[in-house]
């Protein structure tokens, strides 16, 4: 077995000097004066700014932001402009969600697929051609079907049946192959765990451990035809249109706060192949920006809804 420490780097497009960025993400209740205090803050640590985007929620009461400012107009070190922005945050509210990253720390993904491999392809061939803003650290597979397209770009598998020493598979089973997963999977400290296709359910204490960094592609357009064979129950009730959705995941199945969807539109002389065949050119592109919104901050989630700076 490959382990994270063994296992060769992928490649990654790392941002040149003048494009690092470090970026403020914020979440609090709403008030007079946020954004003055904001933008104050980053003037006087020498923040260029290069995005900024708002929003206020009428309904909850909730203010999100996201900032983004040249990492080289700052004159302070990255743990400094943390340490006084916390200060700034407090006031705010306990319970105010915010975080500054930097766009010049590598980033690491990793991915769990079964047999289907329309996402993978696509995921790793981002990740090669320097699209994706993360390593693909591993790709973990309950099947070692796709083993040989996983190592072709250089990338670790790791195969973990689900199944016991005596071929059957129960309870007992899964729960030492999740066991397994989270081992493997934690050893290389993702910032997103992709189920590209994982056709097994997260057990709740893992939907916990990775809460806001699990994400999941679902074959509809949720909340439609929620969990298996979806475009056939999408074909069955004659539906004109069909969809894909990137969801975080969560323990209620396939409920979690949304990150992208998108459909394709279809009529009655389309078989439910066709309709699969259609179906997984959305799920690659819906997939593929929504990682790449996560990866990139542009995601602030607030109970089961998702604003998404994109």
């Amino acid at each position: 077995m490959v382990t994270p420490a063994d296992a060769a780097s992928p490649r990654i497009a790392t941002p040149a000097a003048a494009d690092r960025r470090y970026v403020l993400t914020l979440g609090c209740p709403d008030q007079l004066g946020i954004v003055a205090r904001i933008s104050s803050f980053l003037a006087e640590i020498g923040g260029w700014i290069t995005e900024a985007a708002y929003h206020s929620d009428a309904d909850s009461g909730w203010f999100f932001t996201r900032q983004a400012v040249r990492a080289d107009s700052v004159a302070i070190g990255l743990d400094e402009v943390r340490t006084r922005f916390a200060e700034i945050a407090a006031q705010w509210g306990p319970h105010t969600d915010w975080q500054v990253t930097d766009t010049g720390e590598q980033k690491s993904v990793v991915l769990l697929v079964s047999k289907e491999s329309h996402c993978l392809t696509d995921l790793l061939g981002r990740a090669d051609r320097g699209e994706l803003p993360a390593t693909v650290s591993a790709v973990l597979g309950n099947h070692p079907d796709l083993r040989e397209l996983t190592e072709r770009f250089g990338v670790p598998f790791h195969h973990v049946p689900f199944t016991g020493p005596d071929g059957k598979s129960g309870a007992r089973a899964r729960r030492a192959a999740f066991d397994q997963v989270e081992a493997i999977v934690d050893g290389y400290r993702p910032d997103a765990v992709v189920l590209a296709r994982f056709m097994q359910i997260l057990p709740p204490e893992l939907c916990e451990a990775w809460n806001g960094r699990a994400i999941n592609i679902h074959h509809s357009f949720l909340p439609s035809f929620v969990g298996a064979r979806p475009y056939h129950q999408a074909f069955a009730r004659g539906v004109k249109l069909i969809g894909a959705t990137c969801h975080y995941v969560t323990a209620d199945l396939d409920d979690g706060p949304i990150i992208e969807q998108d459909v394709t539109r279809i009529d009655h002389t389309d078989t439910v192949p066709d309709m699969v065949r259609q179906g997984r050119d959305i799920e690659t592109l819906v997939l593929a920006r929504g990682l790449r919104w996560h990866l990139e901050d542009r995601v602030l989630v607030r109970g089961r809804k998702t604003v998404v700076f994109n």
